[in-house]
């Protein structure tokens, strides 16, 4: 009896938590402005996501939210496969632990260093492979990527020792 009326207490107690237009703040509720006719009715999650965003967004200097104006509108030009396949792969990558996690950025940042030419030839290199190719090029890439950290924490370490 006591854990049925624990759970009705915690039930009706939800729409208590949900967070109102007037807990956000002023400078949230103008960016969020387009929303307020409809707050009440938006599921909390919604609610959280919204302003959670909207917090970041007047964190950013006027360059980051360009940036991030066009990452949104290349997502909405994106079709609905599309972006079920992104959605997909970014829950695989936050399922990684935090060390591929950051292996696959500093990948990423290393590829995007690269010229363009070399980039679109090794894109067109790797989509030309059948899947057991592109499993064992992914293996040597992550091997090579290795070698070039145990190279760079080697040279770290000869620099370290070097030092009076």
């Amino acid at each position: 009896m006591k854990y049925l009326i624990t759970l009705l207490w915690l039930f009706a107690a939800v729409p208590l938590l949900a967070l109102e237009w007037q807990e956000l703040t002023s400078d949230q509720q103008r960016t969020l402005e387009r929303f307020e006719q409809n707050w009440d009715a938006l599921p909390q999650d919604k609610r959280e996501r919204l302003s959670l965003g909207s917090a970041r967004w007047l964190k950013m200097d006027a360059k980051q939210r360009k940036q991030m104006t066009q990452r949104y509108q290349k997502w909405q030009g994106l079709d609905a496969t599309k972006r079920q396949q992104l959605m997909g792969q970014w829950r695989k990558f936050k399922d990684l632990t935090p060390r591929q996690q950051f292996r696959m950025r500093e990948t990423q940042r290393r590829f995007k260093s690269l010229p363009e030419t070399r980039r679109q030839a090794i894109r067109k290199e790797f989509r030309s492979l059948g899947v057991q190719d592109r499993a064992r090029a992914l293996q040597r890439m992550e091997q090579q990527a290795r070698q070039i950290q145990r190279q760079q924490q080697q040279r770290r370490q000869r620099s370290i020792e070097r030092r009076p």
